[in-house]
């Protein structure tokens, strides 16, 4: 057994030359990388905001943490929770049809294809321009945050969608083809009953990202708890920012337990 792995060892393929060209190939591109980028340095003070930071985490504004007010912290969370789960709601409502017609196993490959070039333009444009775009239109406010998400979702949503239905087991497809089932029956009884869990833990996953966002969005003025960031941010006002980031926080640690604990169920059953 021993001289059998020694002979097996000695007749491995050797591409000395083709890793040697990697690792340079590599190297030049972090190099060519690092030109890129300015050189760092703290403004005038810059020390002393990051010390106001820390300050503000550690003693927080407990009356904005605390209390049930319309600005408060827990009030703004649950704002950007509603706005994250309702943009992942509407998004995987488009999502679903979408999934199917880009899906080179349920239709045509000329319709696979314009879907496919529809939700890459989609997923190409950054979520922070169409939260600036959608501003402009419906005005500041969580419709815009909302909206946002929606589109945002739809684009990694359907993309995942769609790969999951392109590896799934098509004997049963080819049963139920050969049953003479239609389009609509194949997918109710062949396709869905092999994709639900993984099609939920995409959906839950989705979700965690938006929370996230939403955040992000709210510095633009499209809901949530990002604008009373930043306008915290802008005033020096350090106690309120420590409480909204240890809000923040929290949610998003208790939002991280439980998406991940439901991820793991539906990939086990």
């Amino acid at each position: 057994m021993i001289d059998r792995i020694n002979e097996m060892y000695e007749k491995r393929s050797r591409h000395t030359w083709q890793t040697l060209a990697w690792t340079v190939f590599t190297i030049g591109v972090v190099a060519w990388s690092l030109t890129t980028v300015d050189q760092v340095q703290l403004s005038s003070n810059g020390g002393k905001i990051a010390a106001g930071i820390m300050n503000g985490i550690l003693s927080p504004d407990k009356n904005l943490l605390f209390n049930v007010t319309k600005k408060s912290v827990p009030f703004l969370l649950l704002e950007t929770m509603a706005i994250a789960f309702l943009g992942t709601i509407v998004g995987t409502v488009f999502s679903f049809p979408l999934a199917f017609l880009a899906s080179k196993r349920v239709v045509p490959t000329p319709v696979m294809i314009v879907t496919r070039v529809l939700i890459m333009a989609i997923r190409t444009i950054p979520g922070f321009v169409y939260g600036l775009m959608f501003i402009r239109v419906t005005g500041p406010g969580a419709f815009a945050g909302l909206m946002t998400l929606s589109v945002t979702s739809i684009g990694m949503i359907t993309k995942l969608f769609s790969e999951t239905i392109d590896d799934m087991d098509t004997s049963i497809l080819e049963a139920l083809d050969a049953a003479g089932c239609n389009g609509f029956e194949k997918i109710r009884c062949g396709i869905l009953p092999q994709l639900w869990s993984s099609l939920l833990s995409t959906v839950v996953f989705r979700f965690d990202m938006n929370l996230r966002d939403a955040t992000i969005l709210g510095l633009v003025g499209a809901g949530g708890i990002g604008a009373p960031l930043i306008f915290a941010m802008s005033s020096y006002r350090w106690n309120e920012v420590g409480a909204i980031l240890i809000g923040l926080i929290i949610l998003i640690l208790i939002v991280e337990y439980c998406s991940t604990y439901i991820r793991k169920r539906l990939a086990h059953g």
